[in-house]
């Protein structure tokens, strides 16, 4: 990639900066979105996933539930993109305060994640809301996550955005990783995930 900046002191996103954690994207959680339609909620979490991917950003895939039988894992669509990424299964709403998930982000040694979860409300705000007040710059992609309502949606972005949480969409993750068209290692790829699919 062409250095334009230093990519690893950069303000913005880069590719050597940047985590990606993705939260309980389960049949179960996927049913129980009403803030927006749950075919554009998965589309929009692929195309993120793929994005992350392409830039090789270090992932934590985590699930809820999924040992003890309650839930299904991750959703086949999100999972054929992250298939090398292993789940990290918890029991706790909160994923911060499961010991596994919170001490694999802290392994990324990035301080800029970028976070995608259901419920808007409560499995992205919490560990958001303790990832900022741990000195974490948290980017959540607003357009590729979901609430019970769209109160509960719109309540908890407000939230998170008061704290400190930045709310991106996942073109904008996309063209600010990218950065430019001549970085052609990334280029074609990067146009067919916002082009083609």
């Amino acid at each position: 990639m062409t250095a334009i900046r230093d990519q690893k002191k950069d303000h913005l996103l880069t590719p050597e900066n940047a985590a990606f954690v993705v939260i309980d994207y389960q049949p179960r959680q996927i049913e129980s979105i009403k803030s927006m339609d749950s075919d554009l909620l998965v589309k929009n979490v692929v195309k993120t996933a793929r994005v992350a991917k392409l830039f090789n950003l270090p992932t934590v895939l985590t699930t809820v539930n999924v040992k003890n039988g309650v839930s299904k894992p991750t959703i086949p669509e999100l999972k054929e993109v992250l298939a090398e990424e292993e789940e990290l299964d918890r029991t706790t709403i909160n994923s911060w305060e499961d010991e596994h998930v919170r001490k694999a982000i802290e392994a990324t040694g990035r301080k800029k994640i970028v976070m995608v979860a259901l419920w808007t409300e409560a499995c992205l705000a919490f560990p958001a809301l303790d990832m900022v007040k741990e000195g974490y710059e948290v980017y959540a992609v607003a357009d590729a996550v979901g609430g019970t309502s769209e109160e509960a949606h719109r309540l908890a972005l407000r939230r998170l955005e008061q704290a400190g949480v930045k709310l991106i969409g996942w073109v904008q993750l996309a063209c600010e990783l990218q950065r430019d068209w001549a970085r052609t290692e990334t280029a074609e790829e990067f146009a067919n995930i916002l082009f083609k699919s």
